[in-house]
């Protein structure tokens, strides 16, 4: 255990210096895919968390890069598969995101996620949240209280996770942390274990901290419905 941890300390460190997102440590717990289905790989017994690195489309990015920050969506809405990119789209709509430029890139983007949790979920209704955020949202290191959650970030910075040997310290120490941590990219695709999964389970994580910075991030949160979810979404509803 010594030695990967040394060897964790110098991929972070080397990270820190270069800019460069340090490569993922092969682990039981922590996977990685290359597409939307090996997502599912989170139902195996042991994995805590799964990552897709992909690369965001650049005409996303330079088209969330030019909007305003009130320009940016922020949602939330529970849909069922069969009515996702009718709610997706009305969603966006009613907060005010321009219909111009690469905003159906994005769009669709959501719907391929949710449909993809889904189906790793079992569930038809998917609670979907864009986020648009500018403040220290749940800055401190926590687990989800959830079985499990589908996070991407679309702009600005992305979500911040320690390796599960370093939980405890983040957890107890929070922002006097100064052990290694990990950050998705832009556009990257995680899917985490919460605490719900069991005793001890979920990935130790963070939003990171941009209050004053001037930044404003927009993520995406899947979950599975929940008491905290809204009321399904029907085309009905949504013409009312």
């Amino acid at each position: 255990m010594s030695s990967l941890l040394a060897e964790m300390d110098g991929s972070m460190a080397e990270a820190r210096m270069t800019g460069v997102r340090a490569p993922i440590m092969s682990s039981p717990t922590i996977a990685t895919c290359d597409t939307a289905e090996g997502l599912a790989a989170i139902n195996g017994a042991d994995t805590e968390l799964v990552i897709w690195e992909r690369a965001q489309p650049a005409a996303l990015t330079a088209w969330l890069g030019q909007l305003a920050p009130s320009q940016l969506p922020h949602f939330r809405v529970l849909a069922p598969l069969a009515d996702l990119p009718r709610a997706v789209m009305a969603q966006a709509d009613e907060s005010g995101m321009p219909n111009e430029g690469a905003r159906d890139l994005l769009l669709a983007d959501i719907t391929r996620l949710a449909t993809a949790f889904a189906a790793i979920a079992g569930v038809d209704l998917v609670d979907v949240r864009l986020e648009r955020i500018s403040h220290d949202a749940c800055w401190r290191f926590h687990r989800d209280c959830v079985d499990a959650r589908l996070l991407t970030t679309y702009h600005g910075p992305a979500t911040e996770w320690v390796q599960p040997p370093y939980a405890g310290d983040a957890l107890r120490d929070q922002k006097a942390y100064q052990g290694p941590s990990e950050h998705l990219g832009i556009h990257d695709v995680a899917v985490f274990k919460g605490s719900c999964a069991g005793p001890g389970r979920g990935i130790v994580h963070r939003s990171p901290p941009i209050a004053g910075t001037g930044q404003t991030r927009l993520l995406l949160v899947l979950n599975k419905q929940s008491a905290a979810s809204p009321k399904p979404w029907t085309p009905v509803a949504a013409s009312t």
